[in-house]
C-alpha cells in the first residue's frame, strides 16, 4: 500500500492509499487544501483538528449543494425522457396531401398570344399619337 505525502493547510501528511489510487487522492487532497487555505487566510493559524473539521465541512456544504443539483437535474431528465417516451409511443400523423395548381399549357398559351395582342394593341395606339402630334 503506498504512502503519499500531501499538503493541507500549509501542513504536511502521510496517507495510505490503494494502488493505483494516488492521483485521486491528490485531487481529494487539493480540494481540501483550497479550502483550509481559504480559512487561515480569513481566520489565521488554526489548531490542526479543526482547520480539518472546518475544511472538511465547507467541502461537504459545497458537495450537498451540488447533489440537489444533480437530482433536480436526474428530476427533469426522466421527466423528459418519459415525455419523449410518451411522443415517441404516439401513432405518427397521417400525411397531409397539399395540391399545387397547375396552369395547364394551353391556358398559358392562350395568355401569352393575349399579351402580345394587347403589346401590339398598345403600340400601335402609340404610333398614332405620335402621329396626331407631329400632324397636329
Amino acid at each position: 500500500m503506498p504512502e503519499v505525502k500531501i499538503e493541507i493547510g500549509g501542513r504536511v501528511f502521510e496517507v495510505a492509499c490503494q494502488e493505483g489510487e494516488e492521483h485521486y487522492l491528490h485531487s481529494a487532497a487539493a480540494m481540501l487544501d483550497i479550502e483550509a487555505s481559504t480559512l487561515t487566510s480569513q481566520i489565521g493559524r488554526l489548531p490542526e483538528p479543526r482547520m480539518l473539521l472546518m475544511a472538511g465541512l465547507m467541502l461537504a456544504d459545497k458537495t450537498a449543494g451540488v447533489e440537489d443539483k444533480l437530482k433536480t437535474r436526474d428530476a427533469r431528465i426522466a421527466e423528459l425522457e418519459g415525455e419523449l417516451a410518451r411522443m415517441s409511443a404516439m401513432p405518427k400523423p397521417e400525411p397531409e396531401r397539399i395540391e399545387v395548381p397547375v396552369v395547364p399549357g394551353s391556358v398559358t398559351d392562350s395568355l401569352a398570344e393575349l399579351a402580345a395582342r394587347a403589346e401590339s394593341i398598345a403600340g400601335a395606339l402609340e404610333e398614332r399619337r405620335g402621329e396626331e402630334t407631329l400632324g397636329g
